[in-house]
């Protein structure tokens, strides 16, 4: 059995962006395609004449379309079922064209799943629990979660790739500053930011920086919380709870007294920090594994850089960073006349041998240790340094909630620029986020519960064994 997490967690004229929206593999229009392909979908003798069953598949992933488009052809040129799959790679409006879809019964038979919580409430997905095969149960043992792929038990969709967090640091400014490795506290970090900038702020270098306009403070504080043991969410009483975050938050207030974080950096957003990194600007932030990629076409790196672990606050791994984007990757469309036919597809798509060149590609890190297992190699540089460790895993879902108010980013960097009573700010928060969790509840978006066995250190060596 696959390990289940214990219950915690438009107008016709509209109709035009099925097709505006995106890029298919196919010569007529997507929004033509559409009808016609959900036509033949529901007539049951095109199957019995011979001719192709044709599939469409939806998905927001533009910047691995080449990646994409090669499996897809791959798969109709090769598989043993007449079976033809349409890829449409939508450029925007993703999820406002799904919805046109399926409230016109146009929807596609494969979804790329990028948002959980709203496909499986509005309905859009098939549970995966009668098509999974023995092999594909045994290789995603212990990858299934409430709220993150799962309700309730029913699977709807399985990882892929993901994204592990690091600590992204220049290489050149560590020993100009006479740092000789990666800090591994909250306080090795601040030193070693004040010593960067002072070293470098005559060349317009800063020790630290980070995308404080958008989630900066939520990209640095959940991955040193989740490997000291903390997070926003307290997997044991089910509740949020921000107390452990507080270190966190204080560091950064005293990298900003210090001056050692780069001026602007609470209006930076997060390609126009690369761009700095990349030109030798910043010292160090935290960020995911897409930055590889990043500074080799996007924003090549004029400077040496690395790759390593996030500190922990004190120093004591008690914990494991959670593999960011990892939950979901394809699923199956409820709305589908072909559902059997469409999940060969997926099993395709689920093979070792499609997910690991993922990772070659460098689309993303492999969510998946029998892949994992492989060790895929890419030749992007520094793309090894993100690939999982004992410390990286996936972690149980939160609840995604909406509060009232300010988010924990927003009203963060305010304390970060101004200051404040931190044990104020964070007693406030923990207030509204759980007043956003109960109503949630109610309105049956999650059922996510406490678990008092939770123990985030279990977790280390997931997706190493």
């Amino acid at each position: 059995m696959l390990k289940k997490w214990p219950i915690i967690g438009i107008s016709i004229v509209m109709a035009a962006s099925l097709s505006a929206c995106g890029e298919t593999t196919a010569t007529k229009p997507a929004s033509d395609s559409v009808t016609k392909s959900n036509e033949k979908s529901s007539d049951k003798s095109t199957e019995k004449s011979g001719e192709k069953t044709k599939l469409l598949f939806w998905t927001p992933d533009r910047g691995a379309s080449d990646h994409i488009k090669a499996e897809v052809k791959k798969f109709n040129e090769t598989n043993k079922d007449n079976i033809e799959v349409e890829v449409n790679i939508m450029a925007e409006n993703y999820e406002q064209s799904l919805e046109i879809a399926y409230a016109s019964n146009q929807a596609p038979d494969i979804i790329r799943v990028n948002n959980f919580t709203s496909y499986t409430k509005k309905g859009y997905l098939e549970p995966l629990n009668t098509y999974l095969t023995e092999d594909l149960k045994k290789r995603f043992n212990g990858l299934t979660f409430e709220d993150g792929n799962m309700i309730d038990g029913k699977i709807y969709s399985l990882p892929n790739y993901g994204l592990t967090q690091r600590l992204i640091y220049n290489v050149e400014l560590f020993e100009k500053a006479g740092i000789k490795s990666p800090p591994t506290t909250l306080k090795e970090m601040v030193e070693a930011a004040k010593k960067i900038t002072e070293v470098g702020k005559a060349s317009g270098a800063y020790g630290f920086a980070e995308n404080f306009k958008g989630n900066g403070f939520s990209r640095v504080a959940l991955p040193i919380g989740n490997l000291s043991g903390t997070n926003q969410f307290d997997y044991k009483t089910g509740k949020f709870d921000f107390t452990g975050l507080k270190p966190i938050m204080e560091a950064l207030r005293q990298m900003k007294q210090d001056g050692s974080i780069i001026p602007g950096s609470e209006m930076l957003d997060i390609d126009p920090l690369r761009a700095q990194f990349a030109e030798g600007k910043i010292g160090m932030y935290i960020n995911h594994a897409g930055e590889p990629i990043v500074f080799k076409s996007q924003f090549p790196a004029k400077i040496k850089w690395a790759a390593a672990q996030v500190p922990t606050i004190d120093g004591t791994i008690n914990g494991a960073v959670a593999f960011g984007n990892a939950y979901t990757f394809l699923g199956l469309g409820s709305k589908s006349a072909h559902k059997d036919k469409a999940w060969k597809f997926l099993e395709y798509m689920y093979s070792d041998e499609i997910l690991k060149s993922y990772q070659e590609d460098a689309v993303g890190v492999s969510a998946v240790p029998s892949v994992l297992k492989q060790s895929p190699k890419t030749n992007v540089t520094n793309f090894e340094l993100f690939l999982p460790t004992k410390y990286d895993a996936l972690l149980p879902a939160a609840p995604a909630v909406a509060p009232e108010g300010m988010s924990v980013d927003s009203i963060f960097t305010k304390y970060l620029l101004e200051g404040g009573d931190a044990d104020a700010i964070i007693k406030d928060l923990n207030t509204r986020y759980n007043t956003a969790l109960d109503k949630a509840k109610q309105s049956g978006l999650t059922k996510i519960a406490g678990d008092p066995k939770f123990d985030f250190k279990s977790y280390q060596g997931q997706l190493t064994k």
